[in-house]
């Protein structure tokens, strides 16, 4: 009898393990896509619909999305104007769907983007669909001329990125005397936030966006 009781509870323990690994569905727990069953993907640790498929499946649960955070990597040092504000080489990981702020630029001759795009060595009318992105995420130019697919407020965009929102230094006369930017910015022309039916006078929004 006794060894029947011990069997009896490695059974029940091997289930509870296995049960533990199993794939989640719409809000359950994951870690990596691979865990979140048929189309759903991770998102700040739970399943749900990946919103560039444009997928209902958790239509009658969604996920709340937090403001992005700057959380996921640590700063390099820090830069005082108008108070002390941290630098950072590096971003948020890049995924499907990643979560970013975004900002108004003014990517014109004259305008507070200050100096041309870094990429082509020029200036952009605001009636075009561009892009600074942070330090980070620009990865020393090799995102130059790409495109990124952008999403807010139940609409999407796409925007060429022709600049970099640098998260290393600023308040010089090269950035328009502006603080650093922090490591999770989207820097858009008004196109970008026409075309979001974003509200330009607030200044910034969150948003997620992915590559093309």
């Amino acid at each position: 009898m006794a060894n029947l009781a011990f069997l009896s509870l490695c059974i029940i323990f091997t289930i509870s393990i296995s049960s533990s690994n199993a794939i989640s569905q719409c809000n359950g727990p994951c870690k990596t896509w691979d865990d979140c069953d048929g189309q759903l993907i991770c998102i700040n640790g739970k399943c749900n619909d990946d919103p560039n498929a444009e997928t209902n499946i958790c239509k009658n649960n969604p996920p709340s999305v937090p403001s992005p955070t700057t959380d996921t990597c640590e700063p390099s040092g820090t830069v005082n104007c108008n108070g002390i504000h941290p630098v950072y080489r590096c971003s948020p990981p890049v995924s499907a769907s990643t979560p970013a702020n975004l900002t108004l630029n003014d990517f014109s001759d004259g305008g507070d983007g200050g100096g041309p795009g870094a990429c082509e060595g020029k200036y952009y009318d605001n009636n075009e669909s561009v892009v600074a992105l942070s330090t980070g995420w620009f990865a020393g130019r090799s995102r130059c001329g790409k495109m990124i697919r952008i999403q807010a407020n139940d609409k999407t965009t796409t925007a060429k990125v022709v600049d970099e929102c640098d998260s290393t230094t600023g308040c010089d006369e090269e950035h328009d005397y502006q603080s650093p930017c922090k490591n999770n910015i989207v820097d858009g022309s008004i196109a970008v936030w026409n075309a979001l039916e974003l509200d330009s006078n607030e200044g910034i929004a969150p948003i997620t966006w992915s590559m093309v």
